[in-house]
């Protein structure tokens, strides 16, 4: 019993919702510790389909907590939208807790990231524009507003501050919003969010001491991750399993286990580099039979044959007891299957993971090249597996699981 994390292990969109829904059933609550909207969780539970964004995965249980952590900035607008379309759907079980100490979002930040992103250009981050990269620079400049603040009585002067201050900084944004038309809308949010606003710190603690099992859900995969990942071309957050920690006030001692989920194949969406990109036919193939738009954005995410050696550093840095492989049927039907295992850059082999995003940016990959299968019922074919155990031994790390579909039951336990 305890606390287990679930980390995606390269650039999001590995299907960590649809793990941490299925490792949910065996857990007393489900915990959000970083990102903000411009995260998307897909779920599909009895043919229904369901996209998370800020409200974590164990919602569609009736007898789950589900905790938003400090860690996990806050669009009060887009959490609102999303517990009223689960109320309609009868599917919002009521247990839902926000931390006092999450930052908020407000209609500023948006407007200052598309500001951002207009004026980098070809050098653009191809962030979603959500607001959520100013609302974390605000956070550690000292100058963002939280939950707290939000629900307290002097949440408008602290507002009309803040603002001042920005079109100070920023005559850009002068005369782009009514800020008294924001304090209003904000105040209604308060209303409506202050029943779910609690210290979660102490929540998590009370819980942990009483013996209950608390699943740890990531938003970005760790390739993303601010520290970590591929800069300047990385999420705002802590994708990693350091995150946990800040973005949720529990102790390291208190994690038992840290599980990882990697796509059988990769994607990104957005700028950065990618050196196992498809750009023809194989890559579209993949987007198309995975459906590979993105949740939030519903932009094409771009596609390419699974990167070992990425994979593996994220394995590396965040401790992975195991791992869980989402989507493998899409790779079923193709007559050769690609695993990246090195790079080769400037003549040079490379069999770690650059810091530098312009190495990366030119690395050639090197390919473990592995005979196809075909997917044609629930029993894997013995290529598959074959592609399993490579995986295994590459990543020294075991394979728990893999999902054939999206479906809850689409799933093959190999514990």
């Amino acid at each position: 019993m305890g606390a287990t994390a679930v980390i995606g292990l390269q650039w999001g969109d590995e299907g960590k919702g649809r793990i941490v829904d299925l490792l949910a059933q065996r857990c007393d609550g489900v915990v959000r510790y970083n990102g903000g909207p411009n995260a998307g969780h897909t779920l599909v539970v009895d043919s229904e389909v369901f996209k998370l964004h800020l409200i974590p995965s164990g919602i569609l249980y009736n007898d789950k907590f589900n905790i938003i952590g400090n860690g996990v900035i806050v669009d009060p607008g887009t959490l609102i939208e999303e517990i009223d379309g689960l109320k309609e759907r009868n599917f919002f079980n009521g247990r839902l807790f926000i931390s006092d100490r999450s930052p908020l979002l407000f209609p500023y930040h948006r407007l200052m990231d598309e500001l951002e992103e207009s004026i980098r250009g070809n050098f653009s981050l191809g962030t979603t524009k959500r607001g959520v990269g100013p609302g974390y620079t605000d956070e550690i400049n000292r100058s963002g507003l939280r939950m707290i603040d939000l629900i307290s009585d002097d949440f408008e002067e602290k507002l009309r501050m803040v603002w001042s201050l920005k079109i100070k900084l920023c005559p850009a944004l002068d005369g782009k919003l009514d800020i008294e038309d924001v304090i209003r809308t904000y105040r209604e949010y308060s209303i409506i969010l202050k029943p779910y606003v609690t210290d979660t710190v102490m929540l998590l603690h009370r819980l942990l001491s009483e013996d209950m099992d608390l699943l740890f859900e990531g938003a970005q995969g760790f390739l993303l991750d601010v520290n970590f990942g591929t800069y300047p071309y990385v999420s705002s957050s802590e994708s990693s399993i350091s995150g946990i920690f800040s973005g949720s006030g529990i102790s390291p001692k208190q994690l038992r286990k840290v599980y990882g989920v990697a796509k059988s194949y990769m994607t990104r969406v957005g700028s950065g580099p990618f050196p196992t990109e498809l750009k023809g036919s194989s890559g579209e193939y993949l987007r198309e039979k995975g459906k590979e738009y993105g949740t939030t954005t519903g932009r094409p995410r771009r596609c390419g044959w699974l990167d070992g050696v990425a994979t593996r550093f994220s394995c590396q840095i965040n401790g992975i007891d195991g791992i869980y492989l989402t989507k493998l049927d899409v790779l079923g039907g193709l007559e050769e299957v690609n695993i990246c295992v090195g790079y080769i850059y400037e003549g040079e082999r490379l069999d770690y993971f650059p810091a530098s995003s312009e190495i990366l940016s030119r690395c050639e990959p090197i390919y473990e090249r592995l005979p196809g299968w075909k997917m044609d019922s629930r029993e894997l074919p013995k290529n598959a597996i074959a592609f399993i155990k490579f995986v295994e031994d590459f990543l020294d790390t075991k394979v728990l699981g893999v999902s054939i579909g999206p479906e809850r039951d689409s799933f093959i336990d190999l514990c």
